[in-house]
């Protein structure tokens, strides 16, 4: 039997080795505390494939469950584009003796070089992996059905792999699960999320119900007292078998006693039980360049922290697969196997390569156009001259990784409010300048662009190190990384510097463009914060009594404000003073904080879902409704929508004869201005954005909560990107009961419940009130003309009628 997987192929320039960096949290690249630009040991804990210069020294955060990571990268070869396929897998693992270790040895294979014959006690090695997980690997049988194309693997075990062929060990990591995703037997890993070039709804669904995070993985488990015989012994063990028949047919023979062991056994693996991952779009970043994203910010993801796994020993890791065209559907083709390997060594592959330039298989041949190492093409016809091709079949294609440090994820302290969100502060980069650094980065804050919500929590913290390369530029005793965070100097004419507009009522602190700190008294307003967690984010050492404080020499590496709930809106422009040269400059960043719920999010094409943090709205994407992924907000604010007025209505018919407007095209089914329904509120305003953003109106649906009573007639009213005025048809809603309104909507706007009261209620009042006065009147007039009746009835009330 031969097992089908799919294979994410991946592909990169021969001659370099320098592609995919974890910036936030700290990846390592293999660093522990180097002194030096360049790791010491490239296989201390797993394979990057990365140039020795990147990555961090040892440095460790705590995350809150429920708070958000802003995830940053960098990567070099391109994804979101069409030169290449691309997809970035996001994984974490937690396990009691993961660790960073205190050597920049590798973890021994050998228990005896470990203390007390344990090396996953041990620690002064890393480790990720543990020693079962790499003695498994090891022993068991490699995925014969793998393309491998021209390479030679030198053994039979999961060690050996097309990127691999020698089986060289890193850590405890299994080269076979590296390279390969989903993988098919049991692994620490729980997956966040995979962004692809290719996120349709067959291959994000293909992603998300074969996660391990929910379906476990069949293996052969061979018997506990096996395997310590055999290892007590020196003794190696027989090959595990990756398939049912063969596990169930293995006879593992006796020990030294004769006593037979106990068959191996075909199980389940339980999956983790968490839910599946998020499958999006990734974004856009260009070739040969370890550098930004098109907005000018890295490429990130925003990871809420889960509560299912509370542990101080987690890390975190991405893995960076990259494929060309040679290869099908971005190497999502299951006809792509062991039998488009070689037929023997020294031959091409029978990757078909002909078909693409409509070549026989003889002419390809003979021509160069053919899967191997180095081809020499005879690119003309009728001229006899080869080109060669720089190309090694183990990198066509390639996965690349980064790992971070060990970090910890911790329930939230006692009394934290529910409902809200928490934000998480950080420090990325190193000192030096760009060139000492890179493909690191210098400091800065992370995420450098943060908004945030009244009521919500930020957890500002951040670390560093003091084994730096002694003679990188920067402020300070050499070597070290200090940071502080501090307001800057208060604005002196209108939006000087500013890079945004000002949020409505808000006040800005700082000026973007000064290099000075404010200077803070007693009442200095950020974020709301007491006046000791002012002192503390700008001095570090909250403990500090005199000393020299200038350059935070004296500080240590690590700060924790811990969590802290913001209350006083605004945008908040900040810097670190220490940080501030032009080796290290600048080092600020931005906190807007709104009085407006909010929530922000990309959906891709698989579609997918948003909700406020309060729940007051919630908007579903359907698959294939979007092409491509798009970033959408949604803005909770007060107010009623109503019709536009004359003078409205004249300026946007104003700017549509000038052209500072386009033509504005209408659902044919939507009633505008004076024809749509008005009413009073029964929701606030709900704002999805992008506001110009059309939707097929069957796939985008939102829900949004109202208060209404009974008697009320409710109905959907909606303001344009351009400010028309419309009420929403019956056939969009979908549901209107129990206070939640669902409707579809056809791109972006702003949404509103509205209500008046229902018709024949205010009909029968009428009809009441209409009875009531007719019989008032009637009796005044039997009265009139009857005096002895009104006397009588007069004596019976004892008063006067």
């Amino acid at each position: 039997m031969v097992l089908r997987c799919l294979l994410v192929v991946v592909v990169a320039m021969t001659t370099v080795t320098c592609d995919v960096y974890l910036h936030g949290p700290r990846g390592s690249n293999n660093r522990l505390n180097e002194r030096g630009r360049e790791r010491a040991n490239a296989n201390r804990l797993f394979d990057s494939q990365n140039n020795n210069r990147g990555g961090y020294n040892q440095g460790s955060l705590i995350y809150y469950e429920g708070s958000i990571v802003n995830i940053e990268w960098t990567n070099q070869h391109s994804c979101g584009d069409p030169n290449n396929h691309c997809e970035l897998v996001i994984q974490y693992m937690c396990g009691e003796f993961t660790r960073d270790g205190t050597t920049t040895r590798t973890i021994p294979e050998r228990r005896d070089q470990c203390e007390n014959w344990n090396c996953d006690t041990d620690l002064e090695f890393g480790m990720h992996e543990n020693y079962a997980y790499y003695r498994n690997c090891k022993n068991r049988q490699r995925n014969e059905g793998l393309f491998t194309a021209d390479q030679d693997l030198n053994r039979d075990d999961a060690r050996s792999t097309r990127q691999n062929p020698n089986g060289q060990r890193r850590g405890y990591e299994c080269p076979e699960e590296r390279d390969y995703y989903p993988y098919w037997g049991p692994t620490p890993w729980m997956d966040i999320a995979i962004l692809t070039n290719n996120a349709t709804t067959e291959r994000c669904n293909y992603y998300k119900e074969n996660s391990e995070n929910v379906l476990g993985r069949f293996y052969c488990k061979f018997p506990d007292e096996y395997l310590l015989y055999r290892e007590a012994n020196n003794r190696g063990i027989k090959t595990i078998p990756i398939t049912q028949a063969e596990c169930e047919d293995t006879n593992l023979g006796s020990d030294g006693a004769g006593n037979a062991f106990p068959s191996p056994e075909w199980v389940q693996a339980d999956p983790f039980g968490i839910p599946p991952p998020e499958c999006i779009d990734a974004d856009w970043s260009r070739d040969n360049h370890n550098g930004n994203g098109l907005d000018g910010f890295p490429n990130q993801y925003n990871w809420t922290v889960p509560s299912h796994t509370l542990s101080d020993n987690c890390v975190l890791r991405l893995r960076y697969n990259i494929t060309t065209g040679e290869f099908k559907e971005g190497g999502f083709d299951p006809e792509l196997d062991a039998g488009e390997n070689a037929a023997q060594n020294g031959d091409a592959s029978q990757l078909d390569v002909s078909s693409q330039f409509d070549l026989d298989e003889d002419e390809a041949e003979d021509r160069g156009y053919v899967f191997e190492g180095n081809p020499n093409v005879q690119v003309f016809e009728d001229v006899d001259v080869d080109l060669q091709l720089a190309i090694n079949t183990a990198q066509y294609g390639r996965t690349f990784q980064d790992r971070t440090h060990v970090f910890a994820i911790r329930p939230k302290p006692e009394g934290t409010e529910e409902g809200v969100s928490i934000f998480n502060m950080n420090v990325r980069g190193k000192r030096g300048n760009i060139v000492q650094v890179y493909p690191a980065v210098e400091y800065d804050f992370a995420p450098n662009r943060v908004q945030m919500q009244t009521g919500d929590y930020i957890h500002i913290q951040w670390t560093g190190s003091d084994t730096n390369p002694g003679n990188n530029d920067g402020q300070g005793r050499q070597g070290t990384d200090r940071s502080n965070m501090i307001l800057i100097r208060n604005i002196t004419y209108d939006k000087e510097g500013a890079l945004f507009e000002q949020t409505s009522a808000n006040e800005q602190q700082g000026q973007w463009s000064s290099n000075y700190p404010i200077m803070i008294e007693n009442t200095t307003s950020f974020m709301g914060l007491d006046y000791e967690d002012i002192i503390a984010a700008a001095l570090i050492e909250q403990t500090q009594f005199g000393g020299d404080m200038e350059e935070l020499d004296d500080a240590g590496t690590y700060y924790n404000m811990g969590l802290r709930q913001i209350t006083t809106p605004g945008v908040y422009n900040y810097m670190c003073t220490r940080n501030n040269n032009f080796s290290n400059r600048s080092q600020k960043g931005r906190i807007v904080i709104t009085t407006k719920p909010f929530v922000q999010k990309k959906i891709g094409v698989a579609g997918g879902e948003m909700e406020l943090p309060n729940g007051d709205a919630r908007l579903r994407i359907d698959p294939e409704a979007l092409s491509s992924a798009v970033l959408f907000y949604i803005e909770e604010s007060r107010g009623l929508l109503g019709q536009s007025t004359e003078e409205e209505s004249e300026t946007r018919r104003k700017k549509r004869q000038a052209g500072e407007l386009p033509d504005e095209s209408l659902d044919e089914d939507l009633a505008t201005e004076d024809d749509a329904d008005t009413g009073s509120k029964a929701s606030d305003i709900i704002s999805v954005y992008p506001l110009e953003l059309k939707l097929e109106k069957t796939k985008a649906h939102l829900r949004i909560k109202y208060d209404a009573q009974a008697s009320d007639t409710t109905f959907v009213a909606m303001v344009t990107d351009q400010g028309t005025y419309a009420s929403l048809p019956d056939s969009r809603i979908e549901s209107m009961e129990s206070g939640n309104a669902q409707f579809m909507i056809s791109g972006g706007g702003k949404y509103q419940v509205l209500k008046y009261p229902y018709v024949p209620v205010i009909i029968g009042f009428c009809i009441l009130a209409i009875v009531l006065l007719a019989l008032v009147i009637g009796l005044f007039i039997f009265f009139k003309k009857n005096p002895q009746a009104r006397y009588r009835v007069k004596r019976i009330f004892g008063g006067d009628v």
